[in-house]
C-alpha cells in the first residue's frame, strides 16, 4: 500500500475518529443527547443534512492530515578551524573536514530516524487497531439503540444516524489501513 493510499498517516490524524468514538459513548450513556448536546455537534449536523439531503460522500468531513517539518541549523565562530583540524585527519583542509564530522553524524541519524520511524508506525499500528475495535463496538451498540424505535426523537434518531455514518467511514478507513480482509 502506497503512502498516498494510507487514510491515517500519524496519530494526530486518528483524533478525528477518537472523537467520533467518545461522541458514540456519550451518546450509548445518554439516551436524552442529541446534535445539540454533541461535543461535535457541526460534524454531526453536517452528516445529518447530508443524509436528509441525500449527498453520498462525506469526504469533506474526514479531510485529515498534518504536516510538520523541523529545520536544524549550525553556525559558530570557530567552525572553519574545526573542520580543517578534522580534514586534516585524512590529509585535508576545510572541505575535507567537511565530510569527516558529517559521515558519522549521517549515519547516526539516519540510523536514529530509521529506528523512531519503526517505533511510530508501530505505534500508530496498535492505535489503528484499538480504534477499529471500538468503532466496531460503538457501530453496533448504535445500530441496536436505533433499533429502539418506539423510544426515539426525531432529534435523537438524526443523532445516532450521523453518528452511525461517521462510524462506519471510520471502520471502513481504519479497516482498509490495517489490511482488514
Amino acid at each position: 500500500m502506497s503512502k498516498k493510499d494510507i487514510n491515517f498517516q500519524s496519530l494526530d490524524s486518528l483524533k478525528h475518529v477518537s472523537s467520533v468514538i467518545n461522541e458514540a459513548a456519550e451518546a450509548l450513556k445518554d439516551p436524552r443527547r442529541t446534535i445539540v448536546d454533541s461535543a461535535i455537534p457541526e460534524v454531526l449536523a453536517g452528516v445529518a443534512g447530508a443524509a436528509i439531503g441525500g449527498a453520498a460522500s462525506f469526504a469533506a468531513l474526514w479531510a485529515l492530515g498534518t504536516s510538520a517539518a523541523s529545520m536544524f541549523t549550525l553556525s559558530g565562530a570557530g567552525i572553519m578551524g574545526g573542520l580543517a583540524a578534522a580534514g586534516g585527519i585524512v590529509g585535508g583542509g576545510a572541505v575535507a573536514g567537511v565530510f569527516v564530522l558529517a559521515a558519522p553524524v549521517a549515519i547516526l541519524a539516519g540510523a536514529g530516524v530509521g529506528i523512531t520511524t519503526a517505533i511510530k508506525k508501530k505505534q500508530l499500528k496498535q492505535e489503528k487497531d484499538r480504534l477499529y475495535k471500538e468503532a466496531l463496538q460503538k457501530h453496533d451498540s448504535i445500530i441496536n439503540e436505533l433499533k429502539k424505535e418506539n423510544v426515539l426523537t426525531k432529534e435523537r434518531a438524526e443523532y445516532l444516524h450521523s453518528l452511525n455514518i461517521l462510524l462506519q467511514k471510520a471502520i471502513k478507513d481504519l479497516k482498509s489501513d490495517l489490511g482488514v480482509v
